[in-house]
């Protein structure tokens, strides 16, 4: 009887598929690329401006602009686009939540969860290239899902910030509401847009392929 390899035992992982952007662009270019990391990282700064003041963090529509950016553009692009916005806003030019940016953002409490944008894109990304972004009712789960992983990220930013650097003495429930509770529908909300506007722009997408 001879051992079996660790490769004959090995789960196979879900092949990529393309996203929207490689089936607008299908020959895309490191110039392409570039582009559409830039244009990811400015529709990100636009819907951060759509703003609902809140004492703490503000409520934004840059949620919803990473979940589309992630999808549309891949797990890779889509983390580089949020990345480059991150770095736009630290660099100083005012892209963040009320046309503000500059490096001393880190210390502020909402500072965590631009930096959990960056691997919420890239899940939203990853569900994208399975396919996942197709249809509605998959499009939610896996939305829903990137949806979590700023305030996994954000959250204890937050209460590090609040309670060591400013002294603020937040216990568990009062972090949980001031940076959780109050963003949990308009969460659900902007996960079911990307869940319509995704798989809608699939439908537009074929139809045109359709008509060549």
């Amino acid at each position: 009887m001879t051992a079996s390899s660790p490769a004959a035992h090995a789960v196979p992982l879900p092949a990529r598929r393309p996203v929207l952007a490689d089936a607008i662009l299908p020959r895309a270019t490191v110039l392409t690329d570039l582009a559409l990391v830039l244009a990811g990282a400015v529709l990100v700064a636009l819907l951060a401006q759509v703003t609902i003041p809140l004492p703490i963090v503000p409520i934004t529509g840059q949620t919803l602009g990473v979940l589309v950016v992630g999808a549309a553009l891949g797990a890779r692009r889509g983390a580089a686009a949020l990345t480059t916005y991150m770095g736009a806003g630290l660099a100083g030019l005012p892209v963040f939540a009320g046309f503000t940016g500059t490096i001393a953002a880190v210390a502020t409490p909402s500072f965590g969860f631009i930096l959990g944008f960056i691997p919420a894109a890239f899940i939203a990304g990853w569900f994208a290239e399975r396919a996942w972004d197709r249809r509605p009712w998959l499009a939610m789960i896996g939305f829903v899902a990137a949806s979590i992983v700023p305030f996994l990220v954000g959250v204890p930013y937050m209460a590090y910030v609040l309670n060591v650097v400013m002294g603020a003495g937040y216990d568990l429930a009062g972090i949980l509401a001031v940076g959780v509770t109050p963003f949990i529908a308009g969460g659900l909300v902007k996960a079911a847009i990307a869940a319509l506007v995704i798989p809608a722009a699939w439908r537009g997408v074929r139809a045109l392929d359709s008509r060549r």
